[in-house]
């Protein structure tokens, strides 16, 4: 006889196989039919013009969907719950730890001020077609400003508040915006970071020249406003009148999101209004489980793709309460914060990267900060935003008692490309992967020559074309560029840039860039397998492994790793149970002799190991601190390190 949990666990097993079928039903139809499933799933939304024709494919690779209909996001996401009587429903949980602040913003409260700020846009001029750059804070402001420029047909392009001034002069010489909206200043746990300088150095050093600032003043710094350009928020939507909804096509570009370009020029990621709507609309019911009324929380920034789609764009669309978070997973004040906030406000699911699980894991590895937080709740935390390794992944579960979904998407794609579909058919969870390809994306593992390998055989990660709705349509005014970066490797594809490999079930793994493949004699190795191996030691917090060159072996992997706080391990005995451990797991093959610990790794402000930098560093090469790295000062640590251990040398 059976106990009872051994036939829980047999009910358990049948069901998760019965939903990966549904899972793989669901996403061959995407595929064999896919203006079918993209149109049944535009009906969530309200059309001014429904499409007729739901996929364009006369000027491929350039593909066009819901061309020659008319809608408006704002409205979607806005004002059809206020008119559904849902006007009193919280739209906006805001939660600043960092000034010790907290309220909500109802649906129809949201309406008023969205609707006068674009009302103010309106009155200086700007109009359908214009670019407004917002470089503001986590404050619900930010929101209205993205929403006031959907609202009448302005394309808006945010950018991660408290970025440098040359950075941000960049971006606005490439979008030529009529208007910036800013803030005086943004709020670290360092401390406060006055905006209003960086955006005034900006402008002086900006080609091009805008027209308005309408700058927040926050009462942690007052900013001096330039007369003749600069506005002051508050004085100037006293008297704003309130604009209406415009009437655009699902093909109007709704933003511009810069992202990284190895040219040193950004690349603008243009996203449209009507695919973008549908995608998001539907990735919230069918992959984060989030109906009307639920409350749902990303634990990220407005000036990152997850604040885009999953901060403001996605819970509003679907009527959901949004939180929205001005704090830190650690420190702002402690590593509990984010699962008192969770039971606080009763989030249904949450969503942040696994950096930040690791920095709770470092600071509390044995949960003391969760006892008497009740989370029931709580019913999925899902990761992106970088390679999780199932150290974390177990160690989040283990401790929630909930189930922790990695999941797979790039600022490109704008939503998931591969998930567990929670809200429809959820599948079994291995840890190290992010589950199946998401129903719209032909997802295919090839080799150099774009011939498909066999499972469990790593390759580059590519999608057949066309992508699905919500992806990028093109790069800002540089079409050629969007085909050379993404199109040209492998035609009629979508090159990723991500390399991983399928298993014989399907599931997906993602181990690392293309450019962070080692190549150790011959060997190609993953540097997420390396790093997925160091996080098994019961003192490692996290880690990062680059590939250094070597005379003999051409590269050889070098390790850096975090401990857990507390830990007391000798440098001499860390070193020689890592080797040990990575021996056993990936073989000696991996030539795997160059770890050491290191007190802090170089991030991106949105958790990405900086390990292109790194690399540079260790073989005495020229490079630039990327202008999104979190902490200059890391790069010191980890050229300190990489002397120690012979590498790094001479200083460039």
């Amino acid at each position: 006889m059976l106990t009872e949990q051994q036939n829980a666990s047999v009910a358990q097993a049948a069901n998760q196989k019965q939903n990966q079928q549904k899972h793989q039903a669901l996403h061959q139809a995407s595929l064999l039919n896919k203006a079918e499933f993209w149109g049944e799933a535009a009906k969530t939304l309200d059309w001014i013009k429904p499409a007729q024709t739901v996929l364009d494919e006369s000027q491929a690779p350039f593909y066009h969907w819901f061309a020659d209909g008319e809608m408006n996001t704002c409205y979607n996401a806005v004002d059809r719950h206020v008119l559904a009587g849902r006007g009193d429903q919280v739209a906006i949980q805001y939660v600043s730890p960092v000034t010790d602040t907290e309220y909500g913003i109802s649906y129809g409260e949201l309406q008023a001020q969205v609707s006068r700020l674009a009302g103010f846009m309106q009155s200086i001029g700007i109009g359908k077609g214009d670019r407004v750059v917002i470089y503001m804070p986590m404050v619900p402001e930010t929101a209205f400003a993205m929403l006031a420029c959907a609202r009448i047909g302005a394309i808006h392009s945010v950018v991660f508040g408290g970025f440098a001034a040359n950075e941000l002069a960049t971006r606005i010489n490439d979008a030529k915006p009529k208007l910036v909206l800013s803030a005086s200043c943004g709020i670290e746990p360092s401390g406060v970071i006055p905006y209003k300088p960086l955006l005034d150095k900006a402008l002086a050093q900006s080609v091009h020249q805008v027209d308005h600032c309408l700058i927040l003043n926050r009462s942690q710094y007052q900013a001096d406003l330039l007369e003749g350009r600069d506005l002051d928020w508050q004085a100037a939507l006293a008297t704003a009148p309130k604009a209406d909804c415009a009437a655009l096509k699902a093909t109007d570009p709704l933003y511009v999101l810069y992202t990284s370009g190895t040219t040193g020029q950004p690349k603008g990621v243009v996203r449209d209004n009507g695919g973008h709507a549908v995608a998001l609309a539907w990735s919230m019911q069918h992959i984060y489980d989030i109906q009307a009324g639920d409350v749902f929380w990303a634990a990220s920034d407005v000036g990152w793709v997850v604040g885009h789609s999953y901060i403001v764009y996605g819970p509003l669309l679907v009527g959901a309460t949004t939180l929205m978070y001005e704090g830190k997973p650690v420190g702002t004040p402690d590593p509990g914060a984010f699962w008192r906030t969770i039971a606080k406000y009763k989030v249904k699911s949450f969503f942040t990267a696994p950096t930040a699980i690791r920095a709770i894991k470092r600071e509390d590895p044995d949960g003391e900060y969760l006892q008497g937080v009740d989370l029931a709740c709580l019913k999925n935390v899902f990761l992106a935003g970088e390679r999780c390794d199932p150290d974390t992944l177990v160690w989040a579960h283990t401790k929630l008692a909930k189930p922790v979904i990695d999941h797979w998407w790039q600022t490109e794609t704008g939503w998931p490309v591969a998930a567990n579909l929670m809200g429809t058919a959820p599948v079994a969870i291995k840890p190290g992967s992010p589950a199946l390809p998401v129903p719209g994306y032909a997802v295919e593992v090839v080799d150099e020559l774009g011939e498909q390998v066999a499972p469990n055989t790593s390759g580059n990660v590519v999608i057949k074309l066309p992508l699905p709705p919500g992806t990028l349509t093109t790069l800002w005014q540089n079409d050629q560029r969007y085909q050379d970066s993404y199109l040209s490797m492998y035609p009629g594809y979508y090159l990723t840039g991500d390399a991983g490999y399928t298993d014989e079930d399907g599931y997906l793994y993602i181990m690392s860039r293309i450019d962070d493949i080692i190549n150790v004699a011959g060997h190609r190795l993953s540097t997420g397998r390396f790093e997925e191996v160091l996080c098994q030691h019961p003192d490692v917090a996290e880690a990062a492994v680059i590939g250094v060159d070597d005379q003999l072996k051409g590269q050889v992997p070098l390790g850096l790793v975090v401990l857990k706080k507390g830990v007391t391990i000798s440098d001499e005995e860390l070193h020689k149970q890592l080797i040990t451990l990575v021996r056993q797991e990936i073989g000696p093959v991996a030539s795997f002799r160059l770890v050491s610990a290191i007190q802090k790794l170089p991030k991106t402000r949105s958790g990405k190991i900086l390990r292109g930098t790194m690399r540079k560093i260790a073989d005495n090469q020229q490079y630039t601190a990327p202008a999104t790295i979190e902490d200059p000062q890391t790069l010191e640590l980890v050229r300190t390190a990489l002397t120690r251990m012979g590498y790094a040398d001479a200083l460039v």
